[in-house]
């Protein structure tokens, strides 16, 4: 909904747009050097992805508690903590990533929702396109089949 609003506003403007997905953001506004920001996907899922010092090591993938725990466990230790959580996937799922010691930032943290303010500041570091150039990113399939 938020990019077919964003689409529909840029072409009856005439105006580019510049892309920043929603976990990108979340990971910009985690204050530590290997940061997992996690969205709650519903149906026991998540949405997350893996930064180290602010490049993307994980693409955005979905995925199950357990399956995320495991692939954080999985991770080369080389020099690397452990990655703190944020996001209201990870609040969801605190005592999960707590027991597998991954940290959990505090609930009235700020870094749980994706800010504005972030947004702008890492859109400016974007470069800007056409607004059909810019597709949504689905991380799983529709839960809408058609009817037959």
């Amino acid at each position: 909904i938020g990019l077919a609003t964003a689409r529909s506003l840029a072409h009856a403007h005439d105006l580019p747009l510049r892309p920043v997905g929603s976990l990108t953001a979340l990971a910009a506004a985690i204050d530590a050097r290997v940061v997992l920001p996690a969205i709650d996907a519903r149906r026991g899922e998540l949405f997350a992805a893996l930064y180290v010092e602010g490049e993307q090591r994980w693409e955005p993938f979905v995925t199950g508690i357990e399956a995320l725990v495991e692939r954080v466990a999985s991770l080369p230790r080389e020099g690397l903590e452990p990655p703190l959580a944020a996001g209201d996937g990870s609040l969801r799922s605190r005592k999960a990533l707590e027991s597998a010691s991954i940290a959990v930032a505090p609930p009235e943290a700020r870094c749980h929702v994706v800010s504005a303010s972030i947004i702008c500041r890492l859109a400016a570091r974007v470069h800007a396109v056409a607004p059909e150039a810019v597709q949504p990113q689905y991380l799983r399939a529709p839960d809408a089949t058609p009817q037959r």
